[in-house]
């Protein structure tokens, strides 16, 4: 082989070594950094992953916020329609927060299955639910009125020909 040619040969090879570890340590940082979004009927049937960040939403349950006497923690239930889960966050809450209203809550879910937020955010304006509460929330109705199969759940409705 002439020395010009393996000389570029190994500079190809250099390069493409390279760009094959920037790919991979880019992947491996996107893999551990990604938040995914978890119902609360999720999370209750144990679907959501133990000790890794996610996100969960849905309403806050009316009558359930309860505030430490000595602290700054909140423990509130969030609940998409089917199931609801109780949330544990400390530190202060949005202005926005409130009963009755949509809220996404970022955090784990830790060996006994709480889920221990460390941020929540709140609807900034009447007409705005998150859209991944506003999904959850439709597909909760859904499934409470057609079930999983997709078929009414009352037959008595159905008309027989």
């Amino acid at each position: 082989m002439h020395p010009q040619r393996k000389q570029k040969l190994l500079i190809i090879l250099f390069m493409l070594g390279g760009i094959s570890l920037a790919v991979t340590l880019m992947l491996v940082a996107l893999k551990e950094n990604i938040n995914l979004f978890y119902t609360p009927s999720q999370i209750a049937a144990g679907d959501a992953p133990k000790h890794r960040t996610i996100r969960a939403g849905g309403m806050v349950v009316e009558g359930s916020v309860r505030r430490a006497d000595d602290d700054l923690t909140v423990r509130f239930d969030v609940s998409d329609g089917n199931s609801s889960v109780t949330l544990s966050f400390t530190g202060i809450l949005p202005d926005l927060f409130r009963e009755g209203q949509g809220i996404v809550a970022m955090g784990k879910i830790n060996e006994s299955g709480d889920f221990i937020a460390s941020e929540v955010l709140a609807k900034h304006d009447e007409n705005y639910m998150p859209p991944e509460v506003a999904d959850a929330m439709e597909k909760a109705k859904f499934e409470k009125k057609y079930g999983a199969t997709g078929k009414p759940s009352d037959t008595s409705t159905a008309e027989s020909y």
